[in-house]
């Protein structure tokens, strides 16, 4: 059993969630918000869900500077050495090669898990066995290891991963990485037997990413290359000066679907990317009609498979409302059909043009 002193997880928390307007706001995106009424926000969730399999003193947050705040506040227990504060929105290869020569520089022999904080995952036990056997065949190969979630549906808003040559247990060599595909094409991906939801997490020796990075991102790797300040008082000084020169890419597009040593466990554990209000609205009690309300005192006549979710003391009434999305927060409504729910980022990024920030 290797001991987990030289296991640390990496959790993103700097996006905006605009997909989750209006609750999920630029002040306080979706990852702060208590969505299911337990009393935890997403991010407490996934805390508390990595404890024990790492020590929590080896748990550090991306985040960006704004939130730093809110963090403290849902978080106590974390030092402010963990928290990350990101100087830019840069994506996610940025983000990722800033926290693996951090964490290079702490423990050479650092193996890091990467996640998501707005995940939702329902069968904890499952999701600690998988993590567990994951960081322990990182420990044993040099390889970038993923996690795909066995699709129950053709979904169109995750990415997908083609598995290929099956290497040892759950895990397989990566063959192809497809994003957001048609509904058609879902269907096939489905059909064959052959891909998996790419769930966003990953799993690696700091070498091997830094060693993946050089070799497929080489612009990257060479501004973090060129700081020498990790571990000190100044290393958030000299990211402010480098990290804005980073190209805004995910780690897909730069690292992934280029480097030759990729693998992924095949997992199924209860999950969902609690993306969209769709995603929302599957994970939702639902009354005989399909319909699903969050938090609110509703009536719908005539209607079905809508979710609402309304803040306040306010009671809604809707009559032949079918497949929609209700939600309203303070000086916000959105009313769409839950099939444009992909969409909600561009009506967004309108109401942005044309009645300013205030709204977002």
């Amino acid at each position: 059993m290797n001991d987990n002193k030289n296991r640390y997880c990496v959790i993103m928390c700097g996006g905006v969630g605009s997909r989750f307007w209006p609750y999920s706001r630029t002040a306080l995106p979706k990852q702060f918000i208590d969505f299911f009424g337990t009393g935890r926000s997403l991010l407490q969730m996934a805390v508390d869900r990595i404890k024990g399999i790492v020590p929590e003193e080896n748990i550090i947050l991306m985040t960006n500077a704004q939130y730093a705040g809110i963090i403290a506040q849902q978080l106590p227990q974390l030092r402010p050495e963990q928290i990350l504060l990101e100087p830019a929105r840069r994506g996610t290869a940025p983000c990722i090669a800033w926290s693996a020569w951090h964490i290079k520089a702490l423990n050479p022999d650092a193996k890091i898990m990467v996640a998501p904080s707005d995940h939702l995952i329902l069968k904890t036990d499952e999701y600690g066995e998988c993590v567990t056997r994951a960081f322990e065949f990182v420990e044993d190969n040099d390889v970038l290891a993923t996690m795909g979630i066995k699709p129950n549906r053709p979904e169109t808003g995750y990415g997908y991963i083609q598995v290929g040559d099956h290497l040892h247990g759950d895990f397989m060599k990566v063959k192809t990485f497809t994003e957001k595909p048609s509904e058609e094409l879902a269907r096939v991906f489905i059909d064959t037997g052959e891909f998996f939801w790419n769930s966003g997490m990953f799993f690696w020796s700091a070498d091997a990413i830094i060693r993946a990075m050089r070799d497929t991102a080489p612009d990257i790797a060479a501004i973090f290359d060129g700081i020498s300040d990790y571990g000190t008082a100044a290393e958030a000084e000299a990211i402010a000066g480098a990290y804005p020169r980073c190209r805004n890419i995910s780690i897909d597009y730069a690292v992934m679907e280029k480097a030759p040593n990729v693998c992924v466990e095949c997992v199924d554990f209860g999950w969902s990317d609690l993306g969209t209000w769709g995603s929302l609205y599957d994970n939702s009690e639902k009354n005989d009609q399909g319909n699903a309300t969050q938090g609110c005192k509703a009536l719908l006549f005539n209607s079905s498979n809508n979710i609402v979710s309304v803040k306040g003391d306010k009671v809604v009434v809707a009559s032949g409302l079918n497949d929609y999305i209700v939600a309203d927060v303070d000086d916000a409504l959105l009313i769409v059909p839950r099939n444009e729910e992909q969409k909600i980022r561009i009506y967004v990024n309108e109401a942005k043009t044309k009645f300013g920030d205030k709204y977002i």
